[in-house]
């Protein structure tokens, strides 16, 4: 695996059901290789809806495969008192480029998610 310094992986979460920042969401960050997980690491969003710091960056950012799990059942249960349709959602990816800034943005509504490459 290679390593540098310049590059970055973030990630927020907007309630678009709500239309503001999801906070106190726990996120979830995991390595992938094969079948093996391995739990890299673990926060809390912001009242931004943000991670107070990169998931990865400097010697941890490593060319592989990664999953986020968002913990939104938890989050969504808070807000509903029901039952959450969403529990975690699992959002995995590669990092290819050590230099790149990987921006993993969820878009959160109790039915439904999506995601996409952010900048």
């Amino acid at each position: 695996m290679q390593s540098g310094t310049a590059g970055r992986l973030t990630t927020h979460v907007l309630d678009t059901a709500l239309g503001k920042p999801a906070e106190g969401l726990r996120i979830d960050l995991l390595r992938v290789d094969g079948d093996k997980f391995e739990q890299i690491g673990s926060t809390r969003t912001n009242d931004d809806g943000r991670c107070d710091a990169p998931l990865l960056s400097g010697e941890t950012m490593t060319i592989g495969a990664y999953e986020l799990r968002f913990h939104a059942g938890d989050y969504l249960g808070r807000k509903g008192g029901e039952v959450p349709f969403l529990d975690v959602i699992p959002i995995r990816f590669g990092i290819a480029d050590v230099s790149a800034h990987y921006h993993v943005p969820l878009l959160l509504s109790p039915y439904s998610y999506s995601t996409y490459r952010g900048s």
